[in-house]
């Protein structure tokens, strides 16, 4: 069939869809080798071209329409443009791979496609030109909680940190300042109290004035109870014993009159109004305003979704004897109670619809045997009675039953007790969406409402309550994925979103997110797993085989401030390694869940005491910095119940991971209540923490620590056969060579880190000599607010980097003095950084026009009360070899050529469309290389924009030209792409980053 009747018999399937076509030679087959497919944001013409793309709904039907047949994979190429959905991009198990192959989305090169949530806002006029407050309509009900300018997140409107004067009365907090009751849509206000490891937030139902003549702020009751006076406090193995309530406020947030900072906006819904301030230099004429409204992008679905167990009180439970109840046993029943016989013969059914179905029990001494019933046929016996006893035991499961309508049964037959305490419902069989993947995309401007109307019910770590049901539950992610397999994201970035960034949930399986950059999130980065699946027996249900390896993470946590960069609750075989996680308000790397649910017994004579799943782990080759700058109680790496698979069959690791600037944390490496088996060695922390590494109770057990390093000599070690030796301590920065190599391997590997001419000064490879320490959160407009600082002459600090030039940047202040700068070893002189005000991000040595290569420059406190470093701006030199650029298409690398190249090599394509690519955080870019006779046009593109064409054309030989140069671009991530379009090579000799 040719390709353009192959076009016409797919017209009556995609009815009023633009059709794709294949790229392949006329005769092309469903099932063509090699099969790519193009999307754009807009389709044109009858059929689908490089030229004429058509839009990502028609690709993702085309798929369908071939994909049950595939013998290869298929790409389908995602033109660059904004792909502006208002509900979720839906996949399920018919949009997977088949036969072993993937269906792959990927960007296509040079491209950047964008799936965005929001909604471009414009009109803006001067509302209030007191308070420079602009305002533009909206359709009135409109729902956000996010506004972006330019790319650059606003804020919400609210009142001053830590507010003064509030007592809590009742369900309201009471004041003497009279002004609040003067707020208009107080409904829409709410309260956020920050308290130790928890946020809590709740709308006001009302404000009224008090007899005294304040204001009262009258928090909505529903929520009040829920994150106050009846706080969820179920026990292991949903949460711990502390239970923090809503008692103070943190600040206010969310009303028009607290509109009073550039960079605040607040949208009435109602009226449908959005008022915002700009910020310096914004023009609300041209700037992009984005307004999420979408609350999720792309969901993943395969069946059976979510399993809960419903309690032994469901209705569709019968039981038939002399069955009686039990309550608070305190071992650990699900809700509290549990069924139970001691008649031989008596029985319980439950009919359900679905294809499977677990019963929850419990083993124990006095348990015995059940016969088992399927739709009135005996399958199976099996037997309760055990050594030990244990709570919430998967004692039945039945599977693989026709979907419809089924009762089991079961029957006792020996021992005291038969003991009934849930039932799992299996509603579908296990078909998971899979062998897919997505590469190159940006997910962006998402939102999620639901606490707009109920609030923000904290347990721990974005782990939340539901606010009607009370079940757990978590912040939804804006790509999620349920029931996957072999699902991937390769580079991809999210971006400006209102909730997570990317959830692997409810037992998905052998599935990664690999070198992505996930930023500006109002939840966590990625999350993966479940809190309420640690009884899982079924291996197909559990979430195992994951990976999040090579990522660059930060600024997460942006609106919910106990969400953490990496999140995992019980999982099976996962790897989370090589990240780049940092500036979090809570922990950067959670994983497990359960407290003491497993080991409860080291502590306790009676106790909420089950099984596990959790196993085989690994946290390796992290680094983690600059987190826990808000809230307290967690860690850089924060562990939670157990591993091992329950009985320390798999053991977890933790190692080679360097933790560092630790701030508002009790200990660096927290192995917390209920952590067992871990293998946790080859670590480095530094700079922050009361501890480098905590285990403060005895259920945490079997744990073997050996072969760390760190500065800090302090631990706490109140765990239970617990192999503990002490780290290897540093003083003055004089890191061995094994601590110096685990330092430089903690971090995304060479191809997925993102280049950088900017570095902080966190930057792990920056030697610190003598007696530095770290300071966050200072407020004086220091790079990503933090600076190292020391108070002792001759203290050093020294970065060795590949480039042309470098700046220093620290703070002048009235407090510090003279500091020396040496290059390559040689004193530069002496730099006054004494100045008679604070000063933040200022240089305080300058040099370019080096010769390209390696040089090392050092900064010498030698006067003043401080010396401070706020980090280093790189001219950085990347050769044509580095892991990091991107080359597609037929590159060959030519080396030792003497014709002057850097490094005496280069990299050569001679088709034209063939393309390389940089990613790189910084300002700036140059393309460096050489021009010829035998060299053409270099189609340019910056962010997916084209820059148009330069010629390498010449009539001889020259090396190292500057042919491209981007410089003042805004700080942050950018993407250069140069593609082949004429002469007979193109040649890539260099890229300079600054």
């Amino acid at each position: 069939m040719s390709i353009h009747r192959r076009v016409a018999a797919l017209s009556g399937l995609l009815a009023g869809t633009l059709l794709l076509a294949f790229a392949g030679p006329p005769g092309t087959a469903q099932a063509a080798t090699g099969t790519t497919l193009y999307a754009s944001p807009t389709g044109s013409g009858s059929a689908c071209t490089v030229s004429a793309p058509c839009s990502l709904t028609g690709a993702q039907r085309t798929v369908r329409a071939v994909d049950g047949s595939m013998s290869s994979d298929i790409t389908v190429y995602l033109r660059g443009g904004t792909y502006t959905e208002t509900t979720p991009l839906s996949f399920g198990p018919q949009d997977s791979g088949t036969g072993g192959h993937t269906v792959n989305w990927d960007a296509y090169p040079g491209e950047v496609p964008v799936i965005s949530g929001g909604k471009k806002v414009t009109g803006f006029s001067l509302y209030d030109s007191s308070k420079n407050i602009y305002r533009a309509a909206v359709p009135a009900g409109t729902q956000s909680r996010q506004l972006f300018v330019n790319g650059v997140r606003a804020q919400r409107a609210r009142g001053a940190l830590n507010p003064s004067g509030f007592t809590l009365s009742g369900s309201s907090f009471t004041t003497s300042d009279a002004s609040y009751t003067s707020f208009t849509n107080p409904s829409q206000t709410e309260i956020v109290d920050d308290n130790d490891w928890k946020q809590m937030r709740c709308p006001l139902q009302s404000i009224t004035a008090t007899s005294s003549g304040g204001s009262s702020l009258n928090v909505d009751p529903t929520c009040f109870a829920n994150n106050n006076t009846d706080v969820q406090n179920p026990g292991y193995p949903f949460n711990g014993a502390g239970v923090l309530k809503l008692t103070g406020i943190s600040w206010i947030e969310n009303a028009y009159q607290l509109l009073t900072q550039p960079g605040q906006f607040y949208l009435d819904s109602n009226a449908g109004y959005l008022y915002y301030i700009p910020r310096t230099g914004e023009n609300l004429a041209t700037a992009d305003v984005e307004l999420p409204t979408a609350q999720e992008l792309l969901d993943l679905s395969g069946t059976p979704g979510h399993l809960a167990p419903v309690n032994d009180t469901d209705p569709n439970a019968a039981y038939s004897g002399s069955w009686s109840t039990s309550t608070g046993r305190a071992y650990g029943d699900l809700g509290g109670d549990v069924h139970y016989t001691t008649t031989n013969g008596d029985s319980v059914s439950y009919t359900f619809t679905g294809t499977g179905l677990q019963v929850l029990s419990e083993v124990a001494p006095d348990e015995g045997g059940i016969d088992v019933y399927v739709d009135g046929v005996k399958t199976q016996s099996v037997n309760a009675e055990a050594a030990t006893r244990l709570a919430q035991q998967a004692i039945v499961s039945v599977t693989g039953l026709a979907k419809g309508s089924h009762t089991v049964k079961l029957v006792k037959t020996s021992g005291t007790y038969m003991l009934i305490d849930g039932f799992t419902v299996i509603p579908d069989t296990v078909t998971p969406v899979q062998h897919i993947g997505f590469q190159g995309v940006t997910f962006a401007y998402d939102t999620w409402n639901q606490p707009t109307t109920s609030g923000y019910v904290d347990n721990q770590a974005g782990v939340l309550w539901d606010p009607v049901t009370h079940a757990p539950t978590r912040i939804p992610a804006a790509v999620q994925v349920h029931r996957g397999n072999d699902i991937s994201f390769t580079r991809d970035t999210f971006t400006h979103l209102g909730g997570t960034g990317l959830d692997l949930a409810d037992g998905t399986q052998n599935s990664n997110v690999t070198g992505s950059i996930i930023t500006d999130t109002s939840g966590g980065g990625v999350s993966l797993g479940e809190v309420d699946d640690y009884y899982q027996t079924q291996t197909d249900l559990m979430t195992t085989g994951d990976t999040v390896a090579d990522n660059t993470i930060s600024y997460v946590g942006q609106d919910y401030h106990d969400a953490v960069g990496v999140w995992a609750g019980y999982t099976r075989n996962a790897s989370i390694a090589n990240n780049d996680i940092g500036y979090t308000p809570y922990s950067g790397i959670s994983l497990g869940w359960g407290w003491g649910w497993a080991s409860c017994t080291l502590k306790y004579t009676t106790c909420h005491h089950g099984t596990i799943y959790a196993g085989g782990n690994r946290i390796t080759g992290n680094s983690v910095h600059n987190v826990m700058r808000t809230l307290h109680d967690g860690g850089p790496i924060y562990t939670n119940g157990g591993q091992g698979g329950g009985d320390g069959s798999m053991t977890s690791v933790l190692s080679g991971n360097v933790v560092a600037e630790g701030n508002d944390t009790n200990n660096m490496l927290y192995q917390d209540e209920g952590s067992s088996y871990w293998d946790t060695y080859d670590n480095v922390t530094r700079f922050g923490g009361s501890n480098w590494i905590g285990m403060w109770i005895s259920t945490i057990h079997d744990i073997d620590i050996h072969d760390n390093y760190s500065d800090n000599a302090s631990y706490n070690n109140a765990g239970t056969n617990i192999t503990f030796n002490q780290a290897t301590i540093v003083s003055s920065g004089a890191w061995p060579a094994a601590a110096q190599g685990i330092i430089a391997a903690a971090r995304p590997s060479g191809q997925y880190r993102p280049l950088t001419g900017r570095i902080d000064d966190d930057e792990p490879t920056i030697a610190y000599t003598g007696s530095w320490s770290a300071s966050a959160n200072r407020g004086y407009g220091d790079f990503d607010d933090g600076v190292h600082y020391t108070t002792t002459n001759g203290d050093s600090a020294s970065y060795t980097f590949a480039g042309t030039g470098v700046q220093i940047l620290g703070e002048k202040s009235p407090d510090q003095g003279n500091v020396e700068v040496y290059l390559d070893g040689v004193s530069q002189g002496q730099v006054d950084t004494s100045a008679t005000a604070k000063q933040a991000q200022q240089v305080v040595y300058s040099v370019q026009g080096l010769t390209p290569g390696s040089h090392t420059v050092q900064l010498v406190k030698r006067s003043g009360t401080y010396t401070t470093l706020d980090g280093f701006e790189i001219t950085r030199t990347v050769d044509d070899t580095d892991a990091a650029l991107q080359y597609t298409g037929s590159w060959t690398a030519s080396t030792n050529r003497g014709d002057g190249d850097y490094g005496d090599d280069v990299h050569y394509a001679e088709t034209d469309g063939d393309s390389v690519t940089v990613s790189f955080y910084g300002t700036g870019i140059s393309y460096v290389t050489e021009t010829n006779t035998d060299e053409g046009t270099v189609d340019v593109s910056l962010d997916g924009a084209s820059q148009g064409s330069v010629s390498a054309n010449a009539s001889s030989r020259h090396a190292q030209q500057t042919l491209y140069t981007a410089s003042g671009l805004g700080l942050g991530y950018h993407t250069l792409t140069l593609t082949k379009a004429g002469g007979t090579y193109l040649v890539v000799d260099r890229f300079d980053i600054s």
